[in-house]
């Protein structure tokens, strides 16, 4: 990863060649200066020695850092993280800077014959190395929160657009010429055939569809529960369309009810569900809607159309890019060919 640019600015937030270089460099040389002796008068070789030990020094110190600090980035990737992250690394950064002044102090003693002695004055002079230490690190620290602080940003304006593009296309499917024929022709049987009241509950669900689409407009994720009514809604229409043909299992307990998920992600399952596949007298459709292992389950049997609608393929894309922006969690889909099964994770708020 050294001599890798592409892995550097990866793990780093930017290429720190230069700054490597540059860092360890002030940095020993203010080493060499703290553990000179001023009363010492030393020559030119002695004082290139005694720099060349100090850069040895710091290079060990840099790269240890460096390394840590690689790792916790890995496993406290979160902004919540951060003040555990960053507590850590400091701790870190002091006992590394200590560990290797007395390991190499000792190794040095071994080779000259000066009996190495961990002082107050020792640790005193080792005071200003970790803080200086401290803040080239706070450096990589502050460009690696604002690389992340854009790239947040970023995904949460793309999570908007592909929210927005699934409301579109929940508008758009629920606009197209056939769904306004099926669901006035409805409509017109209930009115000649059913009681005020089954009209007056159609219409109302039609409206509960359409409130939805507006009021979930700027949320990411919304409780299970909301989800669950703007999805009924749907498949009440779509059962007086249908009849006994279409039947839905909803085995949803209580205690999920609070769980988030993503907006229009169950409704729009079920509508694909109607869309691909026959639904009649002869091969009636049922799907399952349950909840495990902390998943939204849609399960239903393939019965594919002879002849199948024209797709925006916008829809499960769609769920999986937005499960994994505002989530960071992935979709399951399981197609064997007989049984097409959909997990969507559920998120504790």
């Amino acid at each position: 990863m050294l001599l890798n640019k592409a892995k550097r600015i990866q793990y780093l937030g930017f290429d720190d060649l230069w700054f490597s270089i540059i860092g360890i460099l002030v940095i020993s040389c203010i080493t060499a200066y703290l553990f000179s002796d001023p009363l010492q008068v030393l020559s030119l070789t002695e004082k290139v020695l005694s720099w060349a030990v100090s850069l040895f020094f710091t290079i060990i110190d840099w790269f240890i850092n460096r390394s840590i600090m690689i790792y916790l980035r890995k496993k406290y990737p979160a902004f919540s993280d951060d003040a555990k992250r960053i507590t850590i690394f400091f701790l870190a950064i002091v006992c590394t800077v200590v560990l290797v002044d007395f390991l190499g102090g000792t190794l040095l003693s071994q080779i000259h014959g000066v009996n190495y002695i961990v002082s107050l004055s020792r640790l005193k002079v080792l005071l200003p190395i970790i803080l200086i230490t401290i803040m080239s690190m706070a450096i990589y620290e502050a460009i690696y929160y604002n690389v992340r602080l854009k790239k947040s940003v970023r995904e949460e304006e793309h999570s908007k657009r592909l929210l927005v593009q699934a409301q579109l296309d929940a508008l758009l499917n629920q606009a197209q010429p056939h769904f306004f024929f099926n669901t006035l022709n409805t409509l017109r049987d209930i009115i000649d055939q059913n009681s005020k009241e089954d009209a007056k509950e159609f219409v109302d669900k039609l409206s509960d569809m359409y409130r939805f689409l507006l009021e979930a407009g700027n949320e990411n994720l919304i409780p299970l529960k909301k989800e669950l009514r703007f999805a009924k809604a749907y498949i009440h229409i779509q059962s007086e369309r249908f009849g006994d043909n279409l039947k839905l299992n909803w085995n949803i307990p209580q205690s999920s009810l609070h769980k988030m998920i993503v907006p229009m992600s169950l409704q729009l399952l079920l509508e694909n569900a109607i869309k691909h596949n026959v639904i009649s007298k002869a091969r009636p459709l049922t799907v399952y809607v349950t909840v495990g292992d902390n998943k939204l389950v849609v399960d239903n049997k393939i019965q594919p159309k002879s002849t199948q609608l024209p797709s925006t393929k916008v829809g499960l894309a769609n769920i999986e890019k937005r499960y994994t922006l505002i989530a960071g969690k992935s979709v399951e889909v399981q197609n064997d060919g007989n049984r097409f099964v959909v997990s969507l994770p559920l998120v504790t708020p």
